[in-house]
């Protein structure tokens, strides 16, 4: 069973830093592709950053030039390095997997990130 756990959220201020960490319970080469995603105030959640499994990476325009994604396939993990954090990046994180050959989505539970004085 494919378990997704994300950890890394918290409090910080406006003009900090987070990294996010997404470990997953099977092989990350099973999926073609893993990303975050965030749910705020808005209620609508929102693609924050995308890794394919042959390395292409998108990002929404929200985060484009703050926010790096990254995978350590010796660790079955992705993160999330969240820089120059905004009131407006308030959210709860979660993570995601999709398994191509069977077109298969999987979520964690999320991590709540506050960005606020």
């Amino acid at each position: 069973q494919v378990q997704l756990v994300e950890s890394g959220g918290g409090l910080v201020q406006p003009g900090g830093s987070l990294r996010l960490s997404c470990a997953a319970s099977v092989t990350i080469f099973s999926f073609s592709a893993m990303a975050w995603y965030r749910q705020g105030r808005r209620n609508q959640r929102e693609l924050v950053a995308r890794i394919t499994l042959g390395d292409i990476i998108t990002y929404g325009d929200s985060v484009k030039g703050r926010f790096t994604i990254a995978r350590d396939n010796d660790k079955n993990t992705v993160y999330l390095q969240m820089n120059s954090l905004k009131p407006d990046d308030t959210a709860v994180y979660y993570c995601n997997a999709l398994r191509g050959s069977s077109n298969m989505n999987y979520w964690g539970k999320g991590t709540l990130v506050t960005v606020s004085l």
